[in-house]
């Protein structure tokens, strides 16, 4: 009998290939990173194809290391980074353009566009989501306007589009010879294109797109077996779970009670809470999107907000300023100092997502003085991803009518004990991070264990759950809010810095 389940964990910076046992507890991993790829200022690309090489190059590292047989392996998870998004030719597999990452601006005109006739919010009702550079279809109208001849081929049937999930899961069980056009639910509803209610492909926002139905992979629950593993490592293991990184992470943190809610800090943060199997549709700035579907079982629906740079601010910190050597020494920088010295830094180098959607926000640092060192520029990296957090679960609070009384978090930053214990203090709830952080590879493995019957039910993954810490609130409320009001004044700075 096999006791492991395996997950591809396809983020922004790198790949990994994790392996759980029965307790959720991680038994071997490999990672790998891969390039990113500036063309213009605003546009942020990946090459696809070596994406797909780091994920075997990690699938081989994690089984050397480990030396189990693939037999062990009850099935493998896809989690990806979302909205990313990948057009290739059928018969050959080659890319038609690099992949588009989900940070990526250039499709600022076409948003622009198509909220002439009817604003921003045009499309809420039917997709759940603002007009926004950050959605794939945009991404792959322009791929489509754009490269010569693509859109030929796309009326022909002749190339496919995927999220990095559906990428991987096609290569994975074999390619152009035979691989798996598919996708699932979380990963469909973000890319502008899939009803909320049916859980299909929209016809009239396919027209409105103008993007072929025939180039689309077919949409799936996000436990289930989609099919098996071909000259990868990993041959003839189930392929049979699929979701979208941040979706993966509520699944991880077994957030499966309306309510429930996770906060996940990576390249970007990204707060998810359950809201049952009905779509609430948000009033304050949050997306609606879908938290999961487990086999026939009805869907569970979310509420989001997305916040594009946290974990960025710092590697640009490291990389762009040189300020400091690797990412973890961010905090002792911090540490130099007791507080950013009146400075805010409002990280929107990319517009800014929610709860304000402002394609034409750029970063500023305000309150700048000859007193501000290293040490204050730090520490203001490391609040700016708090704050832009408070500001998230405010609206998330509105728009559930349900009061956030904890909350769980995950990822890399989750191990800064300075910027945990600052996030306690200005959500002023307690934070809690679980035993295992790494919650968005183990949602993929759930959602894959679960379909093949590793795991009979969610309350087996509920009883795996851990606390590793929590941080309680330290800040009077008077000066929460003082510091608080100081960030929502600093966020007015960077507004329309990019002009039509």
């Amino acid at each position: 009998m096999a006791k492991y389940v395996a997950a591809i964990d396809q983020g922004t910076t790198s790949t990994r290939f994790m392996v759980f046992n029965h307790k959720g507890e991680v038994v071997g991993f490999d990672q790998k990173e891969h390039k990113q790829i500036y063309p213009k200022p605003g546009w942020v690309e990946h090459d696809p194809l070596e994406i797909w090489q780091a994920t075997q190059d990690v699938i081989k590292g994690a089984l050397d290391k480990l030396r189990i047989d693939i037999s062990d392996i009850a099935a493998v998870g896809i989690t990806n980074q979302r909205e990313t998004t990948v057009v290739w030719e059928k018969a050959t597999g080659k890319p038609v353009y690099n992949a588009i990452v989900w940070q990526d601006t250039r499709t600022d005109a076409i948003c622009n566009q198509l909220a002439k006739d009817g604003g921003q919010d045009r499309f809420r009702l039917k997709v759940g989501l603002p007009l926004a550079t950050y959605f794939s279809g945009m991404k792959i109208k322009w791929i489509l306007d754009n490269v010569p001849g693509v859109r030929e081929k796309a009326e022909k049937g002749e190339v496919l589009f995927g999220n990095i999930d559906t990428w991987v899961i096609w290569n994975l069980t074999g390619g152009p010879k035979g691989g798996v056009h598919v996708t699932d639910v979380t990963n469909a509803s973000r890319t502008f294109m899939m009803n909320l209610e049916t859980l299909d492909w929209d016809p009239e926002m396919l027209e409105v797109l103008g993007v072929p139905r025939a180039m689309l992979p077919d949409i799936k629950p996000s436990s289930a077996v989609y099919g098996y593993a071909k000259n990868s490592g990993l041959d003839g293991i189930p392929v049979a779970g699929d979701l979208g990184d941040q979706q993966a992470a509520l699944f991880g943190q077994t957030c499966y009670d309306p309510g429930e809610a996770k906060n996940t800090y990576g390249t970007g943060c990204f707060m998810l809470m359950n809201t049952g199997t009905s779509p609430i549709q948000s009033k304050y700035g949050l997306l609606t999107t879908l938290g999961y579907k487990i086999g026939d079982q009805p869907a569970v629906y979310a509420l989001e907000g997305s916040i594009a740079i946290t974990g960025a601010l710092v590697q640009w910190m490291r990389d762009n300023l040189g300020l400091i050597k690797k990412s973890a020494d961010i905090e002792e920088l911090a540490k130099t100092v007791e507080a950013p010295g009146g400075i805010y830094f409002v990280p929107a180098f990319s517009g800014l997502f929610a709860p304000y959607w402002r394609s034409d926000a750029r970063g500023v640092i305000v309150g700048l003085t000859r007193y501000i060192n290293a040490g204050h520029l730090a520490r203001a990296v490391l609040e700016a991803t708090a704050y832009q957090t408070r500001e998230v679960l405010d609206a998330m609070n509105l728009d559930s009518g349900v009061p956030l009384k904890a909350l769980k978090v995950d990822g890399g930053m989750v191990y800064n004990e300075t910027l945990m214990q600052f996030q306690a203090d200005i959500l002023g709830v307690p934070v809690i991070r679980p035993t295992v952080a790494e919650t968005t590879a183990l949602g993929a493995s759930y959602a894959a264990g679960l379909a093949v019957g590793f795991w009979k039910e969610v309350d087996e993954l509920r009883e795996n759950w851990g606390k590793d810490k929590e941080w309680h609130p330290k800040m009077d409320p008077e000066t929460r809010e003082k510091l608080y009001k100081g960030w929502k004044k600093a966020v007015t700075r960077s507004f329309d810095w990019v002009e039509a």
